[in-house]
């Protein structure tokens, strides 16, 4: 073995040795997530929330992440998201997604959020073209982290 090639493989050997060191195992982990869109005529909108959250020994660690976009031929469209850090690995996150054309809509909302115990998300869809009756859905999803032993 040529000299080069020893030199990046204890390397590679010292750097993963090292940071097995470093990293904890989740005594409890899981992840949520719901997305959905709509559409009407020449609307369209749509959004998507994650969040995800692993108990250790050393505490809980959240993450969540949320989007949206919304479009329209000949009207107006909007997406906000907001994001909130409440305390550590309590964690909420809201998108909204809107396109209007004369009447005729699509809009789209998620709201995710972790407590470091329960992880949520859910996404309620919309669209209507006037003289026709609205179409709506929702998508849930929630989990419970099991108790530490």
């Amino acid at each position: 073995m040529k000299p080069i090639h020893l030199i990046a493989a204890a390397s590679i050997a010292l750097l993963a040795s090292s940071s097995a060191g470093l990293a904890e195992e989740c005594n409890a982990a899981g992840t949520v997530g719901t997305a959905g869109s709509a559409s009407a005529g020449g609307t369209s909108a749509g959004s998507v929330g994650t969040a995800g959250a692993c108990r250790t020994d050393g505490g809980t660690t959240s993450s969540i992440g949320s989007g949206g976009s919304a479009a329209t031929t000949d009207g107006k469209a909007q997406s906000k998201t907001h994001i909130n850090d409440n305390n550590g690995d309590k964690l909420k996150a809201q998108t909204k997604a809107q396109a209007v054309d004369k009447g005729t809509f699509s809009k789209s909302r998620t709201k995710t959020s972790t407590d470091g115990d329960a992880l949520q998300s859910t996404t309620r869809t919309m669209s209507h073209v006037p003289g026709e009756k609205p179409v709506k859905n929702t998508t849930r999803s929630k989990i419970i982290l099991p108790e530490q032993q």
